[in-house]
């Protein structure tokens, strides 16, 4: 049987067992590793950034890689491999329309309240919809927005980052490439308002006047909660 192959020789400035400790501590991380959490486990003086970036050299062309998410580092499966372990693993259950499409509102409008979700979707959210989002870690209060009734506002994760492999929200995908994917069939207009298209963030929507609720999505699970 062939031997594995041998790691290519760190740089200079990185010793070969500050590489062992990033790799060590980026396999057992069930979170992105941020530079000031390596910085803390490797010895004084190493330098976080160049000891990740000799590992992600090292690592190239392996079955893993290292990949820049939510401000951090984390050990992620080669992307050609993917198709591979898809045959071998169960995928998890998939989100209904109902959440891919609150998630989605949330992440382009965030900070966005209920109502505000309501009002760009057009129909009542039920509240089981934001229960499983909130379950998956994919989005959690950020807040209540200083109007009457002090409603609760909902933004995404750094969870939300990792599972999209997202270094930030600057790195969310154009609204054409989420519609084209199949992603997003919401009513016309109701995430393109000015600045979206270019990749900014757009302001969350008005308040929606809570006297003339949109009718409920067969979807969404429930009434409407507060």
């Amino acid at each position: 049987m062939s031997e594995p192959a041998e790691l290519p020789l760190p740089p200079p400035e990185v010793q070969a067992e500050h590489l062992r400790i990033a790799e060590a501590l980026l396999f057992a991380a069930a979170e992105p590793v941020t530079p000031k959490a390596l910085a803390e486990v490797l010895p004084e003086g190493a330098d976080a950034r160049a000891t990740v970036a000799a590992l992600q050299a090292a690592l190239a062309g392996r079955g893993v890689e290292v990949a820049e998410v939510a401000g951090g580092w984390q050990l992620r499966t080669a992307p050609d491999l993917a198709p591979i372990l898809r045959r071998r693993f169960e995928v998890p259950r998939r989100l209904s329309r109902a959440a891919v499409e609150t998630l989605a509102i949330i992440a382009y409008h965030q900070p966005v309240t209920r109502a505000e979700i309501e009002d760009i979707r057009g129909v009542a959210l039920g509240q089981g919809t934001l229960d499983a989002l909130a379950e998956a870690g994919f989005v959690e209060p950020k807040g209540r927005r200083e109007t009457p009734g002090r409603p609760t506002t909902w933004g995404t994760t750094k969870q939300f980052l990792a599972h999209f492999g997202l270094a930030s929200l600057k790195d969310l995908p154009k609204l054409d490439e989420l519609k084209a994917a199949g992603l997003l069939e919401l009513r016309p207009g109701a995430l393109t308002p000015a600045g979206a298209e270019e990749g900014v963030l757009p302001p969350p929507p008005a308040e929606r006047d809570e006297e003339a609720p949109p009718p409920l999505d067969p979807e969404d699970e429930g009434a409407r909660g507060g």
